[in-house]
């Protein structure tokens, strides 16, 4: 009983009763795992069933069960009258002696690989985590207003419907799904589009549908022109891709086309990314007289213009400003958005609409990610729309949005009127506030996660022109942007009096 094997299972193996899975499924696995790690070699005798059971304080046939079990999958070889021994393919490597590896290793999965790989710097996470009470984000809407008991109907409704088990099991389509005809009757009352759903691609994001225009679009070493500060993440897609970026500055107007004549026109521009309805992060609107000259070089020198319209649905005074793609005759723009950004994040989808050629080499990509889709989301949706329930649910919250938006401004001047400059927009659920007299910016945030405050780095943008931070503000109520704001003016007055 204190043979090297014997004490090897006494120290490897151990028995959880409250799992579900059997005992002799958990102790052919955990022996599974030692003799692959090398803890128990090729040629090893493994105990006779009584002494296993012994061992294990199991029943002798729980012993028998693992053993059977072990034997079914070809780690052991069981052989009357001598016993059960240990069987390793003849193409694994030479094992790790157990004399030679720390036991307590057994279990512990690998960070490093035993192979070579390429990590992207690009695309490592931005996210931060943190334990404050109170957070701001750069513009996200509030999830709280989501009509939970509503949708829990509706997808419940979407699930039975008889039609879905044959779109999962169709091979083929021959015809556009009700939901992008659905879709494009949306746009096109919404955007002033007159799409058909062949100019369409519905993805689970803008983050996707970014990601699959930029394969389409981008070869490396192709020059991307963006705005000064611009969408970090739309940065590290494009650099993902190969891209060449450059940035363009932002005046009153939008984006400097003017700067572009000068500068860029003799490089072979690839595309230009712009957030014209709101600047990503300045919640700028892109002049008309710009939109008409970024669309007029873009024809004469055959480049793209990647047009993201993140929040479209957030205009609270008049109505948005038409996309650019709705009056593009010469197809080079390509339009990104989002549908139901004042639902649960579940049931936002993203969408393009560019050229049909186009968006059909991008359905090539969204086959590669995507392939399955959501057809009971893309139901429900459907239906919300043909309903006009879509509609209801955004004119409802804009109004939500809108007193928060004016809150805001009457705290800012409150607290903010001789510190800050500020334009109040007229959409979108973030402010770009501008410090008169820069300070820095990261002790701010410092000073406000002390007052269980959390002002992540991302909204932060602070170099030798600009000191300033995208608030979001849409996540947030009457009374948590009161709390907030006498928070952040607490973190200010601490930052400028050290």
């Amino acid at each position: 009983m204190n043979s090297p094997v014997f004490e090897l299972l006494n120290q490897l193996v151990s028995i959880d009763k409250s799992l579900v899975q059997p005992v002799y499924v958990q102790v052919a696995q955990q022996i599974m795992n030692a003799i692959q790690r090398g803890y128990l070699e090729k040629g090893s005798k493994l105990p006779g069933t009584r002494g296993l059971s012994d061992l294990l304080g199991v029943h002798r046939n729980t012993a028998v069960a693992i053993y059977d079990e072990l034997a079914s999958q070809g780690w052991v070889n069981i052989i009357p009258n001598k016993g059960t021994f240990v069987v390793v393919p003849e193409n694994s490597k030479v094992k790790i002696k157990a004399s030679t590896q720390h036991i307590n290793r057994a279990y512990e999965y690998p960070k490093a690989p035993g192979f070579p790989f390429q990590q992207s710097f690009n695309l490592s996470s931005t996210k931060e985590e943190t334990t404050a009470k109170y957070a701001l984000s750069d513009g996200k809407p509030d999830l709280r207003l989501h009509p939970v008991h509503q949708f829990s109907r509706w997808y419940s409704a979407a699930m039975k419907r008889k039609p879905l088990i044959n779109k999962w099991n169709r091979t083929s389509a021959f015809a556009p799904s009700i939901f992008s005809t659905q879709l494009c009757n949306y746009l096109n009352a919404t955007r002033g589009f007159h799409i058909e759903p062949t100019h369409l691609l519905n993805t689970r994001s803008t983050e996707m549908s970014l990601y699959i225009v930029s394969q389409v679009l981008i070869n490396p070493g192709d020059l991307v022109l963006v705005g000064q500060l611009s969408n970090y993440v739309a940065n590290m897609i494009f650099q993902q891709a190969g891209a060449k970026i450059k940035t363009v500055p932002i005046d009153d107007e939008g984006l400097d086309i003017g700067h572009i004549m000068e500068h860029y026109l003799h490089e072979n521009i690839r595309c230009i990314y712009v957030c014209s309805n709101r600047d990503y992060p300045t919640t700028i609107t892109l002049s008309t007289k710009r939109r008409l000259q970024l669309l007029e070089l873009a024809k004469i020198h055959g480049f793209a213009v990647i047009e993201d319209d993140y929040d479209h649905d957030f205009q609270f005074e008049g109505s948005s400003m038409l996309p650019m793609a709705s009056s593009d005759a010469d197809g080079n723009v390509i339009y990104l958005g989002k549908l139901g950004q004042s639902l649960f994040p579940s049931f936002h989808t993203g969408f393009v609409v560019a050229p049909e050629q186009v968006i059909t080499e991008a359905k090539n990509y969204l086959q590669l990610l995507d392939a399955q889709g959501d057809l009971i989301q893309e139901q429900m949706l459907s239906e919300l729309i043909s309903e006009g329930e879509i509609y209801r649910l955004k004119k409802k919250n804009i109004v939500t949005y809108k007193q928060r938006r004016d809150a805001l401004s009457a705290l800012l001047k409150q607290h903010f009127a001789n510190i800050l400059d500020w334009r109040t927009p007229s959409g979108g659920l973030a402010v770009w506030l501008r410090f008169k007299t820069p300070i820095s910016l990261i002790k701010l945030a410092e000073e406000a996660e002390k007052l269980d405050l959390f002002v992540p780095k991302t909204i932060l943008y602070q170099n030798k022109a600009t000191c300033a931070i995208r608030f979001g503000y849409g996540h947030l109520n009457e009374e948590e942007l009161k709390i907030v704001m006498e928070k952040l003016k607490q973190a200010y007055l601490q930052v400028v009096a050290a």
